[in-house]
């Protein structure tokens, strides 16, 4: 039975859980995608029309469904690969590198005919990963609210439910 207890923030008491949900905080963050994925969203978004960095940013959050946000660092290193290889150029404009695509990457954007966006895919696949992290999330807030305010009764039974929980879920991953 959990009876340890540490002190959190400000002198406020918190038990074990506590950890657990305040790791489970980051488990909801926005999906990611792979390099490809990103080199390959960028040079169809810039078949579209030229963009600079961050309006690429907003347009894939956008499309899909907010599911996938590249950060920053995962888009301008891959602009600077696509402008290396030559299939992007950058122009200055209104005080912002706007980028648009050379012959070469009109060319490289031929080669995804036919095929999925990147962005569609993560929206597809993003909303029963966006559910399940949502519900992750809930069960964390929970376990620490049973955690932080539950009698010591209450926190064994909680432990019993988590531990037979963790062995459900593993069971899961270990069906075929």
């Amino acid at each position: 039975m959990y009876r340890h207890h540490h002190s959190g923030p400000k002198g406020h008491e918190f038990s074990p859980f506590f950890d657990m949900a305040t790791r489970m905080q980051g488990f909801a963050g926005p999906g990611r995608a792979r390099r490809g994925d990103v080199r390959a969203a960028i040079l169809r978004l810039l078949a579209e029309q030229p963009m600079h960095g961050y309006q690429i940013i907003r347009v894939l959050t956008d499309r899909s469904d907010g599911v996938w946000s590249p950060s920053a660092g995962s888009v301008y290193p891959t602009l600077q690969m696509l402008a290396d290889e030559g299939l992007v150029n950058a122009e200055q404009s209104g005080g912002k590198k706007v980028y648009h695509l050379t012959d070469a990457g009109r060319e490289a954007v031929a080669e995804f005919e036919g095929q999925r966006a990147p962005w569609e895919d993560a929206a597809a696949t993003g909303s029963d990963l966006n559910d399940y992290r949502q519900a992750a999330g809930r069960l964390a807030q929970a376990v620490f609210q049973v955690g932080a305010n539950g009698s010591d009764a209450q926190r064994a039974a909680a432990f019993e439910v988590l531990e037979s929980t963790r062995k459900k879920l593993y069971g899961i991953l270990s069906e075929d």
